[in-house]
């Protein structure tokens, strides 16, 4: 305790400028080669007691921390769930400002749900701003989406490792189904007036496991996987809606209703399990990796 009050009060002292990994390290009398090491174990146990400190080392930079100065007595207080709907009302309010005052910027639990990670302000910009001001009115938003424009009735404003998603029903859509689009590549959004959106019904939670709540439109995946790790896919994707044996190894077909979910899953399965498809997943697995191979 004595060691995480030093660098607390170092780092706390050095205000927007920051202090060098290094000499925090020392400050915290960590020396050798696990020096470092031992430095960002005391850095997590600082931040998961309320204090809001951040590396401001660019990539390929020695570490350099900044704490920033807030009000953490809620980050303290609340419970992880607690602390997320607390995020969300802020923003729904257009309280950005509340987030950062009271230090619940990313604010999420070690053990949060996949779909339920803490809510980046960093992206909080013009677009995120119509999103919200269009949830809370109950406005049609409007927005060019993967090269044609759409007309949403939104639902929810979510986010899933880093992103913010809207969702809701676009006019046009077969069945009423709930899309779920990514608000940064939005373009050209613009907002109707109050009340010109219909009610869209929120997902359903039919059951605890993650991978029976609707949240996307349902689609029709294929898994292949060896006999041996066939009842590690159960146990990680629940019981099948289809399976086939085929040269020796076990095809499974799953109705998935939550993306976010199957791919957390799959990246546990790692490679005791194929994805055969459809292509719209795999395209899917592949952005996902390829954006979280960015944020290292």
């Amino acid at each position: 305790m004595e060691r995480l009050v030093r660098i607390a009060a170092v780092l706390r002292a050095n205000g927007d400028v920051g202090v060098p990994g290094a000499r925090l390290a020392e400050v915290a009398g960590f020396s050798g080669d696990g020096a470092m090491d031992q430095l960002a174990r005391d850095i997590r146990h600082l931040t998961a007691r309320g204090w809001q400190i951040e590396n401001v080392a660019g990539r390929g930079e020695a570490a350099r921390y900044r704490m920033r100065a807030i009000d953490n007595r809620l980050r303290v207080r609340l419970t992880p769930p607690q602390l997320r709907a607390v995020q969300r009302a802020a923003l729904l309010a257009d309280r950005g400002d509340l987030v950062e005052r009271l230090g619940l910027a990313g604010a999420a639990a070690p053990d949060a749900p996949d779909v339920s990670a803490g809510l980046p302000t960093s992206q909080y910009d013009e677009r995120l701003d119509a999103v919200l001001r269009a949830v809370r009115l109950r406005s049609v938003l409007r927005f060019d989406y993967n090269g044609r424009a759409r007309a949403v009735h939104p639902e929810s404003v979510r986010t899933q490792n880093g992103k913010w998603y809207l969702r809701g029903q676009e006019d046009g859509t077969a069945d009423g189904l709930v899309k779920a689009f990514v608000v940064g590549r939005m373009g050209e959004v613009d907002v109707d007036d109050p009340g010109t959106a219909r009610r869209v019904p929120a997902p359903r939670h039919v059951g605890l496991h993650p991978m029976t709540w609707e949240i996307d439109p349902p689609v029709d995946v294929t898994l292949r996987t060896s006999p041996d790790y066939e009842p590690d896919v159960h146990r990680w994707l629940g019981p099948p809606a289809g399976t086939q044996t085929a040269d020796g190894e076990v095809v499974l077909r799953y109705r998935v209703t939550n993306r976010a979910a199957l791919r957390a899953r799959l990246y546990e399965l790692g490679r005791r399990v194929v994805l055969e498809g459809p292509e719209e997943i795999r395209r899917d697995v592949v952005a996902d990796l390829e954006e979280r191979a960015d944020l290292r």
